[in-house]
C-alpha cells in the first residue's frame, strides 16, 4: 500500500472542519490500509497570504524519515501549492474573500486598502489558477459550490466529490422537542436567523440549543435578550464530541442555514444521527444535500420561512422521523471508503 499526506492549511492554535476532515481521511486511508499522516501548512494572516504560499510552495513532501511519500491529497488554500508528482487535491475552498466574498469584504475597506486588497485579490487568484490547473494531477472539489467559484477557468477541470460524515458514534436516541444548531458563531453561519425566526409568531415556543463558539457570540447573545428568548435559546458555547454527539441523538431536527457554505459538516452528521436538516436556497453545499420535503426542508433565508420549516417538524414527530430516516439514507451513500477509492486510483 502507499505512503501518503494529507495536507491542509491552519492558523495557529484553531481547531475547525478543516482539521476534522484531514484527520477523518487520514483514518480512513489507513483503515484501506494506506500509511497516512496530516501535514499542516501556513495560513496566515491577512496580508501574509503571499508568503504562506511561497512557504507552502517550498514545503519537502516527497520524503518523510528517508522514505518516499507515493502521493499527496491536498485540501484548501494554499496546501495545493505543495508539489508532487501525484498531487490530488480534494478543494474544500480558496480563499472567499478573493472570489465569492470580494463584494461583502471590500465594502468595509478604506480607500488605500481596497488598492491594496485588489492587487492581492489578482495575484492570489492567478496563483490559485495555475495550482489548481497544472500543479496538481486530479482535482476534486467537495461540492458544486465549491465547483461554481471556480468556473471562470474553463481549463480547471474538477470532479465533485461529497466528504462522507467524519468518523463519529453518531446514533439517534430520541426526538425531542428543541432544534439543534452547532456552527462556529460568525455572521456567514446566521445563527441570528435562526433566533430570529423564533421571534416570530410561527416560531412561537419553540426551543433551540446553538453551540459553538466564535466573533459573533456577543451580538447573537444581545440578539437573544432584545427578544425575550432567554427561556427557549440556549447558547452552548463549544461542545465536547461526546456533548455535541448526545444533542445530534436527542434533538427533534438540525438547523444549519448558512450564507453559500462550502460543504457543511453538519449536514451529514445530522443525516447520520436520523435527524432531518433545515436548511436555506443559498446555503451553498447544505442544500446540494438537503432534498427538500424528504431530508428536511430547504426554504427561503428570512426568518417567516425558516419558522415554517421548523414548525412543521416541531408539531409533528412523526414527519421528522421519518425525514430523518431518509436523511439517513441519504447519508449512508456517502462513505469513507469510495472516497479513498476516487482519491487514489
Amino acid at each position: 500500500m502507499s505512503r501518503i499526506a494529507v495536507v491542509t492549511s491552519s492558523p495557529p492554535m484553531v481547531e475547525g472542519g478543516h482539521l476534522v476532515i484531514a484527520r477523518s481521511l487520514v483514518q480512513a486511508l489507513r483503515d484501506a490500509g494506506h500509511h497516512a499522516d496530516v501535514i499542516i501548512t501556513p495560513a496566515n494572516r491577512f496580508g501574509r497570504q503571499a508568503s504562506a504560499y511561497l512557504a507552502t510552495w517550498l514545503t519537502d513532501v516527497g520524503t518523510s524519515d528517508g522514505r518516499r511519500i507515493d502521493q499527496v491529497i491536498s485540501l484548501r488554500f494554499p496546501s495545493y501549492a505543495v508539489r508532487h508528482e501525484k498531487h490530488v487535491c480534494w478543494l474544500n475552498h480558496t480563499m472567499r474573500e478573493y472570489y465569492d466574498l470580494w463584494s461583502r469584504f471590500s465594502a468595509t475597506l478604506p480607500p488605500a486598502g481596497l488598492l491594496k486588497e485588489r492587487t492581492r485579490r489578482v495575484a492570489i487568484r492567478t496563483a490559485d489558477r495555475y495550482l489548481l490547473g497544472r500543479n496538481v494531477t486530479k482535482l476534486f472539489v467537495q461540492s458544486r459550490t465549491v465547483q461554481q467559484r471556480l468556473a471562470m477557468w474553463p481549463e480547471v477541470k474538477s470532479t465533485v466529490l461529497h466528504p462522507p460524515a467524519p468518523h463519529r458514534a453518531y446514533r439517534c436516541d430520541r426526538y425531542a422537542d428543541y432544534i439543534f444548531m452547532v456552527s462556529r458563531l460568525t455572521a456567514l453561519k446566521r445563527a441570528d436567523l435562526l433566533i430570529e425566526a423564533l421571534a416570530t409568531a410561527e416560531g412561537a415556543g419553540i426551543k433551540a440549543v446553538i453551540a459553538g463558539d466564535g466573533e459573533d457570540r456577543t451580538r447573537l447573545e444581545a440578539l437573544v435578550d432584545r427578544h425575550d428568548l432567554r427561556d427557549r435559546v440556549m447558547l452552548a458555547g463549544h461542545l465536547a464530541e461526546p456533548e455535541l454527539l448526545d444533542h445530534l441523538a436527542r434533538c427533534r431536527a438540525v438547523c444549519f442555514p448558512p450564507v453559500l457554505e462550502d460543504y457543511g459538516f453538519v449536514t451529514v452528521e445530522a443525516f447520520a444521527s436520523r435527524k432531518a436538516v433545515v436548511t436555506c436556497h443559498d446555503s451553498g453545499g447544505p442544500a446540494e444535500l438537503v432534498a427538500d420535503g424528504v431530508h428536511g426542508f430547504v426554504c427561503d433565508p428570512t426568518p417567516a420561512a425558516v419558522a415554517s420549516a421548523l414548525r412543521k417538524l416541531i408539531d409533528d414527530p412523526v414527519l421528522a422521523e421519518r425525514m430523518g430516516a431518509s436523511a439517513f439514507a441519504a447519508g449512508a451513500e456517502l462513505n469513507w471508503a469510495d472516497a479513498v477509492r476516487q482519491l487514489t486510483a
